[in-house]
């Protein structure tokens, strides 16, 4: 039901989509506003996503000793580290970004839903952000699609004008269905 969420995250599995039956789905653009313009349904949705197990933990040394900072929306780590503050953008491609998380979840659900692509023009009005927001929130998620596709084991096999592979995966041979034809730049000229 939310496997289109997978996209969000770069840490993310699969698995999880089981784990996210007890969370509402929202079905339609208008749902999906209306659900994620409470911010606690975007928090428990984002502990959904990125702790499978539902305990909050510390991205920089991986403690469950955290406390919720209500007031802040932010947790706080009882570590001995810098940066005991954090909030649950961190670690994905909402970081850094002063984007609330009520905009981009609905901007995810839109643009995983949308068969045949949306511009960024499109993404403004739906939203009611500017639209050189939409287009950073646009090609931010596009590029945790990009990265989600490339884990989950599809390969992207680009090859150059000789027929070599630029890329390869876990030492995977690939030959190539044809011959490549010679560049004419690299013809020995006599």
């Amino acid at each position: 039901m939310y496997v289109q969420y997978g996209a969000i995250i770069y840490l993310t599995d699969c698995a999880f989509s089981c784990s996210l039956g007890s969370l509402a789905t929202p079905k339609t653009l208008q749902a999906a506003i209306q659900h994620f313009s409470d911010y606690e349904n975007c928090r428990k949705f984002m502990v959904a996503v990125r702790w499978l197990d539902e305990i909050v933990r510390c991205p920089r040394c991986n403690s469950d000793k955290v406390t919720y900072l209500a007031k802040a929306r932010l947790y706080r780590c009882y570590g001995d580290h810098p940066k005991q503050k954090f909030s649950l953008k961190v670690g994905t491609v909402f970081e850094d970004s002063p984007i609330a998380l009520e905009k981009w979840l609905p901007a995810v659900w839109l643009i995983v839903n949308c068969k045949n692509g949306i511009s960024s023009y499109e993404l403004h009005r739906a939203l009611g952000v500017t639209q050189k927001s939409a287009w950073f929130m646009l090609h931010r998620i596009r590029l945790a699609m990009a990265i989600k596709v490339l884990h989950q084991g599809r390969r992207s096999r680009l090859r150059s004008r000789s027929g070599r592979n630029l890329h390869r995966w876990q030492g995977e041979k690939y030959a190539p269905e044809q011959k490549a034809t010679p560049d004419h730049r690299s013809l020995d000229r006599r």
